[in-house]
């Protein structure tokens, strides 16, 4: 049985390449915010106790007007400005969080079509092995290539993944880690990165292609059919 189960929302990013002026957490996904998406979701999921939102430091005032206090969401027990990198924002969601918390899940806002089927694999997995991370098999070759863009090496597809969110482990570890990443002086690229640096393996539990981060403006009309789609 899953207790306090707290969620650290990652939506500080520009997505300077959504070619918009309007933050892509912030767009309109079938006439709702792209974030709002994400916070609906844990809203209604029981086992959740509680959620932090990071957002821009710019972008406070309208997030908390119009997508917190318009749809209402009762679990978001603060929103937070983020740091300069993602590493830093969700730092300060995880420091806002209690002691008590037994796992916290890290999300990107950005990721409006998480299932309960990917988030309850993830769930179990985590209690039985203190991290789980989705992960999808890419479609495609992958190749390494050098500075010059040349080909290195021809990866073996069958064991690269490309991660996904929400990551949830332990609190208690995830914490010691991000503190010890800090006196490092280390940047990971996710989450699970500090944690399998500084604690232990991670496991990674199978995701969906349809839990797509929104990046381009291609992302943003998937995104579309998709919810069209359910």
């Amino acid at each position: 049985m899953v207790n306090n189960l707290r969620v650290v929302i990652a939506a500080a990013g520009k997505g300077s390449r959504m070619k918009s002026s309007t933050n892509k957490q912030y767009m309109l996904l079938n006439s709702r915010p792209v974030l709002s998406y994400s916070l609906d979701f844990f809203e209604k999921m029981d086992m959740v106790g509680e959620i932090v939102v990071v957002c821009g430091a710019d972008e406070l005032e309208y997030c908390q007007r119009e997508v917190i206090e318009r749809f209402q969401y009762k679990k978001v027990s603060a929103l937070l400005p983020g740091g300069q990198e993602r590493q830093d924002s969700v730092w300060r969601g995880l420091q806002k969080l209690g002691e008590d918390t037994d796992l916290v899940a890290v999300h990107d806002g950005a990721r409006p079509l998480l299932s309960s089927a990917v988030f309850f694999r993830l769930v179990g997995e985590a209690e039985k092995w203190g991290a789980a991370i989705p992960g999808i098999i890419s479609k495609d070759t992958l190749k390494a290539v050098d500075r010059d863009g040349f080909v290195r090496q021809t990866l073996d597809r069958s064991s690269v993944y490309a991660i996904q969110t929400p990551q949830i482990f332990r609190y208690s570890e995830l914490r010691a880690a991000y503190q010890e990443a800090y006196q490092d002086n280390f940047q990971g690229t996710d989450d699970a990165s500090l944690f399998e640096r500084y604690i232990g393996r991670v496991k990674v539990v199978e995701g969906e292609y349809n839990n797509l981060k929104i990046t381009t403006p291609e992302d943003f009309t998937a995104a579309e059919a998709l919810l069209k789609g359910r």
